[in-house]
């Protein structure tokens, strides 16, 4: 029993210094460091959400380009070999007819004479072609339906490059709020180690010793939980961008918005109509209407049909499994084709309970949801407008207060750290002075992400770009000034 123990040990030893040294042996994986205007490139480029809006659109517009083959006729052709149990004029009892219609004479058969004889060689060729002006307007739904679609998938773009751009902000936002729990919890292991120092020199009861103690325990629950958070929205990011689940992320960009000065009235003056969702109901009200017409061209006009068939009966001695051998001989085949023009009314689709008439009302009734969708729409943009405008004002206040906060703060600081190195202050004291300018900071970057986060609301509901305005009009200004 001792030697199976001692081989399952042993077996056990190798088994971990196999793992651990599988383990140790990877190489990490780099570090892929991103802006946020490289984060959205390569979504733009690498996004799955994007890749299938991308298809859509496609399948969109290929039916577009391709709408007018509602024109193309159809055009069949068939070989067909027959084999009949009464008599009927084909093969060599067909050709003896013939024979004896050129002398005067008519000599019926009544039996075959052989089994071949019983066959026919008959070969087709049919073209159709029809024409109604209803297809014109099935042309054009096709087109309009495709409009749409580049709304739909400008409107993704918009959405996608809106939530990469948020969640790159909120990232840094979490990563400097874990920065102050990281120092928060360093500071409160400090404290409780000076507290033990402290109590063992007897300058403290242990009481102090104790709350110390309680206070860094309490402490590193949330830093873990915060550490633990991070990954998971970096994770959820590296998955938007359409990187691996696990891609380490370095954020290299900062939360500096660019301030606009805007107002409701003259933002829904200018761009009220650019808004995407105002421009896929456009779109699909002219899509409703063209269904219309073309239900009331397809009750009402006639179709034009168009139809020729050529039909050879192989007529020829050789019989009607030798077919082949008359091709390119006129005088063994007979044509019994035809062609015809027609006009067609179809009188079903003029009945008011006809499928066709039902489509119709079908039609005006989404015209009128359209309508009052529209109308609510454009309600909800003037709230969603007055809301963003309202938050970057308040937020631009309040960064200007937090602006003042970190300045008083940092002084704060200064003076802390000038009492220190002149030995008056302990390292703790200004530890929590630094702790505290940190926090000043980090209310301050908050702030900067509600604006930047309102203006890219703004800017998504008015499908504009606001920002790219301001910073040239920034720069004109800049320029001017140097000048």
């Amino acid at each position: 029993m001792d030697k199976v123990k001692a081989k399952l040990v042993a077996a056990a030893i190798w088994l971990a210094a196999l793992v651990t040294g599988s383990l140790f042996g990877e190489e990490a994986a780099p570090v892929v460091k991103l802006s946020v205007d490289e984060a959205v490139n390569y979504a733009l480029e690498h996004s799955r959400t994007l890749k299938s809006s991308d298809i859509d659109l496609e399948l969109k517009e290929r039916a577009s380009k391709y709408s007018w083959n509602v024109f193309l006729p159809t055009v069949q052709a068939t070989g067909t070999m027959s084999r009949t149990s009464e008599y009927s004029p084909s093969t060599k009892a067909y050709a003896g007819i013939f024979s004896t219609l050129s002398q005067g004479q008519i000599n019926m058969p009544t039996d075959y004479d052989k089994e071949e004889d019983r066959w026919s060689a008959i070969g087709g060729l049919s073209a159709s072609w029809n024409f109604t002006p209803a297809y014109i307007a099935k042309i054009k739904i096709a087109k309009a339906q495709y409009e749409a679609g580049k709304v739909s998938w400008e409107q993704t773009q918009r959405e996608t490059i809106t939530n990469i751009k948020k969640l790159y902000y909120g990232l840094l936002l979490q990563q400097e709020s874990l920065k102050i729990q990281q120092q928060t919890l360093r500071n409160a292991k400090e404290r409780a180690d000076q507290a033990q120092t402290n109590f063992r020199n007897g300058t403290v009861p242990e009481l102090s010793l104790l709350q110390a103690q309680v206070n860094y325990e309490n402490t590193k629950p949330e830093v873990d939980t915060a550490e633990q958070s991070l990954h998971q929205q970096i994770d959820l990011f590296a998955f938007m961008l359409g990187l691996p689940v696990g891609t380490q992320i370095e954020l290299t960009s900062t939360i500096e918005p660019v301030y606009v000065e805007v107002t409701t009235e003259d933002l829904l003056a200018k761009y009220a109509d650019n808004d995407l969702q105002v421009q896929s109901l456009l779109k699909n009200k002219r899509a409703a209407e063209l269904g219309i017409l073309a239900s009331d061209m397809a009750t009402w006009l006639p179709t034009l049909a168009l139809n020729y068939s050529y039909q050879p009966v192989y007529i020829g001695s050789e019989g009607a499994w030798h077919f082949y051998k008359g091709i390119g001989k006129d005088d063994d085949w007979y044509d019994s084709g035809s062609f015809s023009a027609s006009l067609v009314w179809n009188i079903t689709n003029m009945l008011p309970w006809s499928a066709n008439r039902q489509q119709v009302k079908d039609y005006k009734q989404q015209l009128a949801q359209l309508d009052l969708t529209m109308a609510t729409l454009r309600e909800n943009q003037k709230v969603e407008v007055r809301k963003a405008v309202d938050t970057l004002n308040q937020a631009r206040a309040q960064i200007d207060a937090m602006g003042r906060s970190v300045t008083l703060a940092q002084r704060a600081y200064d003076m802390t750290a000038r009492s220190y190195r002149n030995g008056s202050t302990e390292l703790l004291d200004l530890r929590d002075a630094e702790n505290q300018l940190n926090q000043a900071k980090l209310g301050q970057l908050n702030q900067r992400f509600n604006y930047i986060s309102a203006l890219m609301d703004l800017e998504n509901t008015l499908n504009t770009d606001l920002t790219s305005a301001a910073a040239g009009e920034g720069s004109s200004a800049d320029a001017h000034a140097t000048k």
